[in-house]
């Protein structure tokens, strides 16, 4: 932000804060539910899947005619039965999470085009868009309605993650499962509810990115599972489970949107951005191993000396 502020014009304007900070309303959201995946030692791939079957199922019962109260919890419904579906074939049948999650980002993404077909659906409720706009954010402040929600479930979350019997038993389980199972926790129950969860909040943020840009697709929010992944692991967040910090996964997600952002203000390309994202997710996996190494290489040579 800094650089920013220093380098680029417009950057540090209320506006360009209050868009950047509503770009990233979608991978805020899931990486919340992600953090906590990732940390129990588990992963879904399938969330950009269901904020497109969302939003296509949002657009098709739009355009015939249902009322968008009514089509709201409708989607969240299908999210949960989504995160349900996962969290069944890693629990009960005993698939691994990278697995399944990779089988069913295909299938949702395939029942998003069955739902709407090629169309793109608008002319959403204009309350309900303005409610997902920058334009109109929170009273007094330039912070848009989105990610005031996000605030509040990141403090939610952040007290279950640190502060609670239930935190503490998804650290065990992502260090050692097996131990976390003798030692009486329900491993397999905690995993079926933070799948839920995670489809949860990937079918509300297919809903936000509906409003947010006007257009129910069924291709909407393509790729955007890998700049999750890349903000919670950015954030410090292990791969492998049993470490990590909600607010570390926060500060990953703020990071990559305000560096798009910068990006954008700079005239760089979509694909650069893509790039760059890439090069960050190879990085935060990268770079705690070779810590990791090189700690373990001083420490044998300074048993040998």
């Amino acid at each position: 932000m800094l650089a920013g502020a220093g380098t680029t014009d417009g950057f540090a304007d209320v506006t360009n804060l209050s868009a950047a900070l509503n770009d990233t309303a979608e991978i805020a959201l899931i990486a919340l539910p992600m953090t906590l995946l990732v940390v129990a030692g588990q992963v879904d791939l399938s969330v950009a899947s269901m904020l497109g079957l969302s939003s296509a199922l949002a657009g098709a019962l739009w355009d015939a005619g249902w009322a968008f109260e009514t089509i709201v919890p409708l989607c969240l419904v299908v999210g949960v039965i989504g995160g349900l579906i996962n969290g069944w074939l890693v629990t009960r049948v005993g698939l691994p999470a990278l697995a399944v999650t990779i089988g069913t980002l295909t299938l949702y993404r395939g029942l998003a085009s069955v739902v709407l077909g090629n169309k793109a659906v608008s002319d959403f409720p204009e309350s309900y868009a303005q409610w997902a706009s920058y334009t109109e954010p929170v009273p007094g402040t330039f912070i848009p309605y989105p990610i005031a929600v996000f605030i509040v479930l990141a403090v939610l979350a952040a007290v279950v993650l640190h502060c609670t019997a239930a935190g503490r038993a998804l650290f065990a389980i992502g260090a050692q499962e097996d131990a976390a199972r003798f030692a009486g926790i329900r491993v397999r129950r905690i995993k079926l509810v933070l799948f839920a969860v995670t489809g949860f909040m990937a079918s509300f943020a297919g809903i936000v990115y509906t409003l947010r840009y006007g257009s129910a697709r069924a291709d909407n929010g393509l790729g955007l599972e890998l700049v999750v992944i890349a903000s919670v692991l950015l954030g410090g967040v292990d791969f492998n489970g049993g470490k990590g910090t909600l607010g570390g996964a926060v500060a990953g997600v703020l990071l990559i949107g305000v560096l798009n952002n910068l990006l954008t203000l700079n005239d760089i390309s979509n694909e650069i951005q893509v790039v760059v994202t890439g090069v960050l997710l190879v990085a935060s996996v990268l770079t705690p191993r070779v810590i990791a190494l090189v700690t373990e290489r001083r420490h044998r040579r300074a048993a040998a000396t």
